[in-house]
């Protein structure tokens, strides 16, 4: 099969198009999927610059989203026929082959059915950004109806979606954004208040919350902006991010301070250490969320699309940053 193949760790350019074997059925629970798409995510350029997670697995096939059909099933397989349309978040970390490539085998319990309403394109963007930000917000934040929520990089890839959460959730939301046209996006979704980058937010956040802060504050930034961010959060709220916080750059006496409740999101968990459990719950993610999908109360925004053959350019504009939507590679 056609693939992209990282060659070592560097930039965009260490992304080769090869041919290599054809993935096999090895597990009697495992599916064979023909893959039309791959989703793009900040995880597989940070792969791609620093090294795999399993450096003695290279060279490495990058990608964890992937939507497609399924050309073969083993005996076991319970959930799938040939010929199924589906999409899932599973491997390019290095254990395994991801899926920039035209084939995949995956376990069937961390499949679902593709949303009928979604093309292949749609669905590839949509697992990792679906799965981070449903953690984030309502297994760390424990989200409810009635409260406020801030949400850093709201037309983003996670962000948007997670806009879109917090509303279906009952949530009021305000959102940081970068350009008029961001502005517009996050609207159109259902953000209350939008608040521009070179604006004070915390300022902004205490006089839209009277002064107490918001109930949760979501990082989806990272560096500076998540110790900014402590003061905007009421006293025993929550402040949930998906990046490592960098220790050099703040410190959390004031969220101390402020009884805060700190959630650390990382989706790949459940891979990175095998908790096949996990795993199934990440996917009765995806099938809660492709009902939503298909309720057309939920939805996915793709910007830009690629060939296959053209994931050095998708990872050159992906790392260029201020990305609205996602990117996904066609296949």
């Amino acid at each position: 099969m056609k693939a992209v193949v990282m060659i070592s760790p560097g930039t965009p350019e260490v992304l080769q198009v090869q041919q290599v074997a054809d993935p096999v059925i090895e597990n009697d629970r495992e599916v064979l999927i023909r893959l039309k798409a791959a989703g793009v995510n900040p995880i597989d350029t940070k792969l791609r610059t620093r090294g795999t997670l399993y450096p003695d697995k290279m060279p490495a096939i990058l990608g964890c989203d992937g939507a497609g059909i399924v050309e073969a099933i083993g005996k076991n397989v319970q959930k799938f026929q040939v010929g199924d349309e589906v999409y899932f978040c599973n491997s390019g970390i290095g254990a395994a082959p991801g899926n920039y490539a035209e084939l995949a085998v995956v376990d069937e319990r961390f499949v679902e059915n593709k949303p009928s309403s979604l093309s292949f394109v749609e669905a590839a963007a949509a697992p990792l950004v679906l799965i981070t930000a449903w953690e984030s917000l309502y297994d760390r934040g424990k989200l409810q109806a009635g409260r406020k929520v801030l949400i850093h990089g709201g037309a983003g890839g996670v962000g948007h979606v997670a806009i879109q959460l917090a509303k279906l959730q009952g949530a009021e939301v305000a959102t940081t954004i970068s350009s008029k046209e961001k502005s517009d996006f996050v609207k159109s979704l259902g953000t209350d208040l939008a608040i521009f980058k070179n604006e004070d937010f915390v300022k902004v956040v205490l006089d839209w919350t009277n002064g107490e802060g918001v109930d949760l504050a979501f990082d989806t930034i990272g560096g500076k902006v998540f110790y900014d961010t402590i003061p905007a959060v009421k006293v025993y709220g929550d402040l949930v991010t998906i990046l490592e916080p960098d220790t050099s750059l703040g410190n959390l006496k004031v969220a101390r301070q402020r009884n805060l409740r700190i959630g650390l999101e990382l989706m790949l968990t459940p891979m990175t250490k095998g908790l096949m459990e996990a795993q199934e719950d990440q996917a009765k993610i995806l099938q809660q969320c492709r009902r939503l999908f298909d309720q057309g109360k939920l939805k996915i925004h793709v910007n830009r699309t690629f060939a296959l053959d053209d994931a050095i350019e998708a990872h050159r504009i992906l790392e260029a940053g201020s990305m609205l939507g996602k990117i996904v590679l066609t296949i």
